[in-house]
């Protein structure tokens, strides 16, 4: 909190410019295997089901054309879920909650000085995963994660945008034995994992809190 402080202080002192970002979109299904059907081992099969993602984030303008934000954003949802531990042909439902928690660069396109401003960006964080099942009891991950994500911001006035945008978000190695998604309950784990890979589509708004736009303003004034 000290250096966060700290970095705002810096920001503004230079004159640069600082956003809340608020994030509301829908996750489509991501289907997820270990890819060992036929394995005596131990196997997997299921469906993360989509759903409503929420989040927000605290956007660092360094530059006209770039930014730096940590976000964080949230899914619950529910994967049915067939497996092989003990006995072949077993099926459970996990309740999943995943959390987000990522940096992510922006890089700005100006559209001729309109109210519409394109951007891309790539993010960098880990994903946190809460599982929870009546047959496979409960577990919890932290894992790698990165994404990338394309939209714009529509500025309906000079501190108020309204996002659309696109995201791909992937846990690399996130759902597997760490989690027991079908190894055989809590006290046996098998070291097989399928990588998750989600798509993500819809918007928010951002609010601008001050730097640039203020400065601006007061230079006008003057």
């Amino acid at each position: 909190m000290v250096l966060l402080a700290g970095f705002n202080a810096a920001v503004h002192s230079q004159g640069k410019e600082i956003r809340l970002n608020a994030y509301g979109a829908y996750v489509f299904d991501d289907k997820v295997d270990n890819g060992y059907s036929y394995s005596t081992l131990g196997y997997f099969s299921g469906t993360i089901k989509g759903g409503f993602m929420w989040g927000g984030g605290l956007e660092f303008r360094l530059h006209e054309y770039y930014g730096l934000e940590l976000l964080y954003q949230r899914l619950d949802t529910h994967v049915p879920l067939d497996y092989y531990s003990n006995r072949p042909n077993q099926k459970t439902t996990l309740d999943l909650g995943i959390n987000y928690i990522m940096i992510g660069g922006t890089r700005t396109l100006r559209a001729g000085g309109g109210k519409a401003e394109p951007y891309g960006g790539f993010m960098l964080g880990m994903g946190i995963l809460d599982t929870k099942s009546d047959s496979l009891g409960s577990a919890n991950a932290t894992k790698f994660a990165w994404g990338l994500r394309l939209g714009t911001n529509i500025w309906a006035s000079e501190k108020v945008g309204i996002k659309l945008q696109a995201q791909m978000l992937s846990i690399p190695q996130g759902a597997g034995g760490g989690l027991y998604f079908g190894t055989g309950g809590a006290g046996v784990g098998v070291s097989t994992y399928s990588s998750m890979l989600q798509f993500v589509i819809g918007g928010g708004l951002s609010f601008k809190l001050g730097g640039n736009a203020q400065h601006t303003q007061t230079s006008t004034s003057q």
